[in-house]
């Protein structure tokens, strides 16, 4: 507890609890784009998250200790950072800091908002669109793959995903390679790597995370 009174310690936390959701956001876009393999391959694959009981709970309880830890960490120091300088600069240049790093503070807040929306979209239903055929059933599971694009189909629906996703992809370039920096990895000989890794798996979350609302709108995923 000490340790993490500091905010170094404030920072791993936040990394270590980053890299847990972070992993699971790849994850959750690959096993999403198996859309693109026809409804019975990603009903195949929602059925056998289900059918994992209490591993898939101890995981969700994991992830969702992860968030809390990470947005208090973050707060904690973006308060402690406030209250070392309680009057702002009369004038900022920004040199070397990214637009990426400045938005950070801001574009978790909004992501987490995003998140429970996206909760009550897919998950529990509560905002989907019900037009004929929500909520079908295939082989006693719920057909997911028709959930998905029906609730795409809506172009406002589509638009705040791949909104959303966009400003995810900012908050990872940051954080990936923020988040290698907080647990050792800072060395001229890395850094480069550090770069490139938080390049390349932004551009990965942007591009799968758009490609489905955006078949969808385009018609080239169809319900069945």
């Amino acid at each position: 507890m000490r340790f993490y009174t500091t905010s170094v310690g404030k920072k791993i936390v936040m990394a270590i609890s980053g890299f847990i959701v972070f992993g699971f956001v790849v994850i959750h876009l690959v096993g999403n784009l198996q859309i693109f393999f026809g409804p019975e391959t990603l009903n195949r694959y929602a059925e056998m998250l289900q059918g994992l009981g209490g591993a898939l709970w101890l995981f969700r309880a994991l992830l969702l200790l992860s968030i809390v830890l990470h947005i208090v960490a973050a707060t904690q120091v973006t308060l402690q950072s406030w209250q070392a300088r309680p009057k702002g600069y009369a004038v900022t240049r920004y040199r070397t800091t990214s637009y990426a790093a400045r938005t950070m503070r801001w574009g978790g807040p909004l992501i987490a908002l995003f998140v429970v929306y996206h909760i009550l979209h897919l998950t529990t239903g509560g905002l989907h669109p019900r037009p004929a055929g929500f909520i079908s059933q295939a082989g006693g599971t719920i057909n997911v793959y028709n959930n998905v694009v029906y609730g795409f189909q809506i172009w406002w629906t589509s638009a705040l995903y791949i909104i959303a996703i966009l400003a995810l992809c900012l908050h990872l370039y940051h954080g990936v390679s923020s988040m290698m920096q907080s647990v050792g990895l800072n060395h001229p000989r890395w850094n480069q790597w550090r770069r490139f890794a938080a390049v390349f798996f932004s551009l990965f979350v942007a591009a799968a995370g758009v490609s489905i609302p955006l078949a969808v709108l385009l018609g080239l995923v169809q319900p069945v």
